[in-house]
């Protein structure tokens, strides 16, 4: 029983904090030390910097502003990094404050925008702040949950941009996950928004266990002495493990239950040494460890995993589960038509569900996702697969995160994961109020070393690192607001410059740690023979000129097959080179149009009937025979099929010979000048050669390392400022900014920039009014009329060009109808020649090139084909090779939001904002416009 003064000290507080106590009184349960005191500083009327792990509550905080802001008559705008963490924020904050309190503004969606508690995405309450919009008015604070998000290489500057702009009036509630350098942003903070209580929470409301699963076997990560958790190493892990690795190298290792599943290459190479996915699921359900997360850095290792599952009779439900999973699968998926889900494989997936197995990523149907998300927080689907993704602000938590592997593919190469996203993963294990402790597993193969896990897992450097840059679009909106010489200061006041600034110690510290072992490389690569480094100067030319020859050869290849392909005749016998369909074949029907690509029917001499694409071929396709097709001649018939392919390999046509071998015909004189040179090189002949050339090729790599760093540091002071100034030069040049009096050089960081809001011109208005990463293309292509004679459908893949991006570098290059829309993509093509130009003089690299792999299949959607016909018409990563449809409708999406743009920056009277608004009507239909909430 508390004593009369601690019940005396209670009091005092609650009336104190009377606001803090009221909110408090509704929930369901005691505010946590760091949640009471963020509450009471915002009470206070200072912001706040909440920074604790994934599940400790930190969104009790913004929820306790959205309170205080009702209380007050205020608004309170709650913004999120992702429109699905909108959407999921959106219906927690109706079910607490009632629909009319509560609006929706994510760009897709626009729900009771006058509302005094508003759910956006950051980039909408940025663009607010912009415009100066009237919804502003009356703001008292703004939550800006997951704010680490401004380390987010495409997105992080939109945070800042809005740090720095919020009126000084706005109280700024900060929610991160756990970063190691909390006190660096804090004091950024407190430097750009005045008075900001820091708040940091090391502690995980539910405690995590880290396992690691080896075989049949669960072992503890951590040895425990005396009640508690150590760093160490558990021994008996480290002994199992390599008593398994020296019997696997003897071959006297048995393969278990694992030989029986597929998987990735590396769970197939060491089949029996590792559980299939199956028998961890089942291993994890018998221990009462679901519902688990599964992380599988791969959208079809995901889809696979749950086929596995399926194939070996996992069902984890009972009848009464699946009945109310059948129940809420129908009615997330009311509005789609049976034929768009038998096409979007409903069936199938729902196979899944009702077993409680599902994936979960990018290239799945919004629609899909969110029933997955609904089914696993109800707790009725017990085992997820899903990517990366998933851990980066979905509030999905589980009992339980598997981790199969600790390597990644990050768009350009595989590399290990690091302990902050080790930590941001495994963070999804432990249910607050539900579990008791949550349950970290990583799965052991050969060539994992439980120390390394360990390491990631005891680690807790998660340093958060601006990524904030300078646009058009920023420069013309700032200049427009505040003048050039205010815009200037402001960019001077950036997390990035703060970071700048502090850094430079440690930078130069590096370069002179460069500098040394650079001497010891150049002693390495010494060669006694001659000047090494020359030779190492001939063989990286050498290298570069055969990378540009291989393209070159690669774009030959394509236009001659395309050529030869739209000259077949029906009758033709050709030869497929590759593929499984590689073999003769005889052309049933040439399958040339006025707009695709020639997609020729044939029949193979394995009496395979179907569409090849220039895809299937590797240079020009030249008849090599000709057989008599019959006129009534069906190919669905698998006698006519017979019939014919015994025709075809009767026929007498030779197989050609293979002209691999003739490559090396396409190297140049150069590439031959070159080859002879470094053969006559006296370097050459070392017996050392390739280790000497091992140590070249380090000391380049550190050389350029170093350069870059020596550039950093010169570069220190006011960095983006003078970047702006370039943008602000860039603009001029091009009519968006009015001539600035000044003649002043831009690289003068003690330069005073005096200017007003007038020096935005009319076109840069309109620049001001797009906001994409190409914001000055789209601006010089609504300048120039670049798109000014197209239809919707057009219009719309022209966009898509803009805003498509490859998911990586092997990507084949998109079709592109030909016509008025093949023309206005060349057009699109020279005017960002023109941008890259004067970025390149200028040093600037802002505009990325357009692409064009989207441009195809939006372009049929915009015309009004099925959905069936436009997947079916695709190449990507999805099932058959067609595009996903998840990946079909977030690009169109994406398509949609710049159309929408484009409705309000086009000028005054034009046609193209009428075509632009068609398009986005064209475009938002079916599968697209179900998903506009997902």
């Amino acid at each position: 029983m508390s004593s009369p003064a601690e019940r005396f000290s209670r009091s005092q507080e609650r009336a104190a904090y009377r606001q803090v106590a009221e909110f408090a009184a509704g929930l369901e349960f005691e505010l946590d030390d760091f949640q009471l005191r963020a509450c009471k500083a915002v009470e206070d009327g200072s912001g706040v910097l909440v920074a604790a792990p994934t599940g400790a509550g930190k969104t009790v905080v913004g929820e306790f502003a959205v309170h205080l802001a009702l209380n007050q008559g205020r608004k309170c705008f709650y913004t999120t990094p992702i429109k699905a963490l909108s959407n999921q924020k959106y219906a927690d904050m109706v079910a607490r404050h009632g629909a009319a309190n509560v609006g929706l503004l994510t760009g897709d969606n626009a729900i009771n925008s006058g509302a005094p508690v508003l759910v956006m995405t950051t980039e909408v309450l940025r663009n607010m702040l912009y415009v100066g919009s009237s919804t502003l008015d009356g703001l008292g604070y703004v939550v800006m949950d997951e704010v680490h998000y401004l380390a987010d290489r495409f997105r992080g500057a939109v945070w800042e941009e809005v740090i720095i702009h919020l009126p000084a009036s706005v109280s700024l509630i900060s929610l991160s996950a756990t970063v190691s350098n909390t006190e660096e942003f804090a004091d950024w903070l407190v430097t750009v928004r005045g008075q900001t209580a820091v708040v940091v929470d090391e502690h995980r409301p539910v405690p995590l266990w880290q396992h690691m699963l080896v075989g049949n076997r669960m072992f503890d990560l951590f040895t425990t002495k005396s009640g508690a958790v150590t760093k160490d190493v558990d021994e008996n892990l480290l002994r199992h493990t390599r008593d398994l690795l020296r019997r696997s190298s003897e071959g006297s290792f048995a393969p278990g239950r694992g030989r029986r599943q597929g998987g990735p290459a590396s769970r197939r190479t060491h089949r029996g040494l590792v559980p299939s996915r199956s028998d961890v699921v089942e291993r994890l359900d018998r221990e009462g460890l679901l519902p688990a997360i599964t992380f599988i850095f791969s959208r079809a290792g995901c889809d696979a995993a749950v086929q596995q599952c399926l194939r070996a009779g996992l069902r984890l439900t009972t009848t009464d589960e699946r009945m109310e999973i059948r129940r809420i699968a129908d009615k997330h998926t009311t509005d789609l038509g049976a034929e768009d889900l038998q096409l979007l494989g409903y069936w199938e997936f729902m196979e899944g569900l009702e077993r409680g197995l599902a994936a979960h990523h990018a290239g799945m149907l919004p629609t899909f996702k969110e029933i997955v998300e609904d089914l696993f927080v109800r707790g009725l689907v017990k085992a997820v697969f899903a990517t990366e993704t998933l851990a980066l602000g979905i509030n999905m938590p589980a009992r339980t995160v598997v981790l199969e592997r600790l390597v990644k593919y990050n768009g350009e190469a595989h590399v290990d994961i690091t302990p902050g996203e080790y930590t941001q993963l495994t963070g999804r294990a432990g249910r607050r109020g539900i579990d008791i402790e949550g349950h970290a597993v990583v799965v052991w193969a050969p060539g994992t070393d439980p120390r390394h896990v360990a390491g990631l897992a005891s680690t807790r450097t998660y340093p958060l690192k601006s990524s904030f840059r300078p646009s058009y679009n920023m420069a013309v909106n700032l200049v427009g607001s505040v003048g050039r010489a205010r815009a200037r200061e402001l960019l001077e006041s950036s997390f990035a410059q703060f970071q700048a600034d502090r850094s430079v110690v440690g930078l130069v510290r590096q370069v002179q740690h460069n500098v040394e072992a650079l001497a010891g490389y150049q002693k390495a690569l010494t060669c006694h023979l001659g000047d090494f480094e020359d030779y190492f100067r001939l063989r990286t030319t050498i290298g570069d000129r055969e990378k540009a020859l291989s393209r070159n050869r690669g774009a030959q290849r394509r236009a001659a097959t395309l050529k030869t392909l739209e000259a077949l005749k029906s009758g033709d016998v050709i030869y497929v080179p590759t593929g499984r369909r590689s073999g003769l074949a005889v052309v049933l029907d040439p399958g040339v149009s006025g707009l695709n690509e020639p997609r020729p029917l044939v029949l193979t001499d394995q009496r395979w009937a179907g569409r090849l694409s220039p895809a299937d071929f590797t240079g020009d396709v030249r008849p090599l025979g000709r057989v008599k097709v019959p006129k009534s001649f069906d190919h669905r018939s698998p006698q006519a099929r017979k019939d014919l392919s015994s025709t075809l390999r009767n026929a007498g046509v030779e197989v050609p010979v293979s002209r691999r071998r003739r490559a090396a015909g396409g190297d140049d004189d150069e590439l031959l000048e070159l080859r002879e040179s470094m053969r006559r090189h006296p370097c050459h002949g070392c017996s050392d050669r390739e280790d000497h050339a091992r140590w070249a090729e380090r000391y380049h790599r550190l050389s350029r390392e170093t350069e870059t760093l020596r550039r950093r540091v010169s570069n220190r002071t006011n960095t983006l400022a003078r970047t702006f100034d370039r943008v602000c030069e860039l603009l001029e040049s091009r009519g968006y900014l009015l001539p600035h009096e000044s003649e002043t050089a831009i690289d003068s960081p003690s330069t005073e920039l005096a200017g007003t809001a007038d020096e935005v011109t009319a076109i840069g208005r309109r620049l001001s009014r797009i906001w994409s990463e190409s914001d000055l293309l789209v601006a010089e292509c609504l300048r120039q009329g670049t798109w000014d004679s197209l239809n919707p459908a057009e219009l719309a893949a022209a966009v898509a060009a803009i805003v498509y991006e490859a998911r990586g570098p092997g990507e084949e290059p998109g079709a592109v109808p030909r016509g008025p829309l093949a023309d206005a993509l060349a057009a699109t093509a020279r005017v960002w020649a023109e941008v890259e130009a004067d970025e390149s003089e200028r040093g600037l690299s802002l505009t990325r090139q357009p692409e064009h792999g989207f441009v195809w299949p939006v372009y049929r959607w915009a015309r009004g084909e099925s959905l069936e016909r436009v997947l079916r018409s695709t190449s990507g990563s999805g099932p058959d090779g067609e595009l996903p449809a998840g990946d079909f409708v977030r690009w169109c999406r994406q398509v949609v939001d710049l159309l929408d743009q484009l409705t309000g920056a086009a000028a005054a009277g034009s046609p193209l904002a009428a075509t632009a608004r068609e398009a986005v009507g064209a475009v938002r239909r079916g599968v697209v416009a179900w998903s506009s909430l997902g």
